[in-house]
């Protein structure tokens, strides 16, 4: 498959990696409030739009703590991968699940930047899959850990994207009514463009049946 070919529920899949409390203890390289919400705009444009969905943690019960439950309750049916490597690639459970997906096209997100996500990354492409990093998504302990990594990752044949871009690519084109009202409902909870979708369904909405029809 070609890099220039976008993103779409038929060709692509996601990988979510260590969203847990400790992992984001150490995130100094984005205000941890922006990953926590991008993760769930991910999250939640799977789902929506029906895209195969992998989730994983790494000593949840001894260190890490849970996988974000804002996430894994959008997926009660996904069993959460735990894990002891850094790199998920190295856990045999994590490959089968990867495997089992049947897609080529993988979106990559996870902490830290630099060994959660960089490290599957490198065997994956090494593997012959594609792999797309939604880079506000992710985070690390420092924004130059961050950026190199990112970096390291992109020369290696990573595609960078945002969280928005991932979900502005499914949707492509706001005539799509069956996703629109979700994506809209993405855009309110999580970003600050959500004012403005809040102000717009006032206005065109409920203001609007009350002062006469919008022009």
């Amino acid at each position: 498959m070609s890099k220039l070919e976008m993103l779409t529920p038929q060709n692509s899949a996601i990988a979510l990696i260590d969203y847990q409390p400790a992992m984001y203890q150490g995130v100094q390289s984005h205000d941890r409030l922006v990953t926590f919400n991008n993760v769930q705009v991910l999250a939640k444009a799977a789902k929506l739009f029906g895209i195969p969905t992998v989730i994983s943690t790494i000593a949840k019960d001894s260190f890490s703590g849970p996988f974000m439950p804002e996430v894994t309750a959008l997926f009660p049916e996904n069993e959460v991968i735990d894990r002891t490597a850094m790199n998920a690639w190295l856990d045999a459970n994590f490959r089968k699940a990867m495997h089992a997906l049947g897609r080529k096209k993988i979106v990559m997100a996870g902490l830290w930047t630099e060994a959660c996500v960089m490290f599957p990354t490198l065997d994956m492409l090494n593997e012959g899959f594609e792999i797309y990093i939604p880079a506000d998504a992710c985070g690390d302990v420092s924004v130059e850990a961050h950026n190199r990594a990112m970096d390291r990752a992109v020369q290696a044949g990573a595609v960078p994207i945002t969280s928005l871009q991932y979900v502005f690519e499914l949707q492509q084109d706001w005539a799509r009514s069956e996703t629109y009202e979700g994506v809209m409902e993405i855009l309110r909870a999580h970003t600050p463009y959500g004012i403005q979708v809040r102000f717009s369904k006032w206005a065109l909405g409920e203001h609007a049946s009350e002062a006469g029809p919008a022009h």
